[in-house]
């Protein structure tokens, strides 16, 4: 993996470590259940997880939800900001903010998969996934947002350039076959005694689909790929200006 600038005010407010994985048909909902007594010194809360299905009758345009099932469960942590999702289609680890380091998230993701792996059984690994939710707080006035942020949509000139909302997504796949979601959206303004904060979303998710098996000896360092990806592009779009807001 490549060293990168360690920020020691990073806008972290979510990072996700996600799975996707097949089951055998033998493995359901009490199996699941099964990974709380082995983290619950950790992990004291459970719940059930739900999942929402609605479809669209396309001649009338109505909605007809579907009664909601429990696909697993959510298992959190005293202060509810490290969270652990095992379900019937995979595995996930939830870090809320404040976020400590890589090293800290992939060694607890390290950990609760084995757990996972020894009550699911998991066949194969069909996706795994990187994402992090990041908040600037870029201060205002802004005349333009590519003082802070590289990646942002072109005003032409001749209209106003004042925003008062903003929602750009971006998908690039990377010759390596992992592909980077990149969505951006702002926030209303914040008041603040040392003055008014725009908050800027940064949302990157990088995602690779692959068959692997649950036990791949490079499975951790493919999930290093992905940082390295996601790094790439989260350097790569804020400017040396925004990036001294988190140091």
């Amino acid at each position: 993996m490549r060293e990168w600038p360690h920020l020691a005010n990073a806008p972290i407010k979510e990072a996700v470590l996600d799975i996707r994985v097949t089951l055998p048909s033998t493995v359901g909902l009490r199996e699941l259940e099964g990974m709380h007594p082995r983290i619950n010194d950790r992990y004291p809360s459970k719940r059930p997880r739900k999942r929402l299905e609605a479809s669209l009758d396309l001649k009338s345009g109505e909605f007809s939800p579907a009664p909601a099932k429990v696909d697993g469960y959510v298992f959190l942590s005293q202060d509810q900001r490290q969270i652990v999702q095992a379900r019937l289609d995979g595995f996930t680890v939830n870090r809320l903010s404040p976020y400590a380091t890589w090293e800290t998230l992939l060694s607890e993701a390290q950990a609760l998969w084995s757990h996972y792996v020894n009550v699911a059984r998991p066949q194969t690994i069909e996706r795994i996934a990187l994402r992090y939710i990041n908040r600037l707080e870029l201060p205002l006035p802004i005349p333009d947002f590519k003082e802070y942020v590289r990646t942002a949509p072109d005003i032409a000139p001749e209209l106003p350039h004042a925003v008062s909302g903003l929602f750009m997504r971006l998908e690039i796949p990377q010759p390596s076959g992992v592909v980077a979601i990149i969505t951006e959206t702002i926030e209303p303004v914040e008041k603040r005694s040392s003055g008014d904060i725009l908050p800027f979303i940064l949302d990157i998710d990088v995602v690779r689909q692959e068959t692997i098996s649950p036990d791949a000896d490079d499975l951790w360092q493919k999930f290093g790929q992905l940082r390295d990806v996601k790094n790439e592009i989260f350097f790569g779009t804020i400017t040396a200006k925004a990036e001294a807001l988190f140091r």
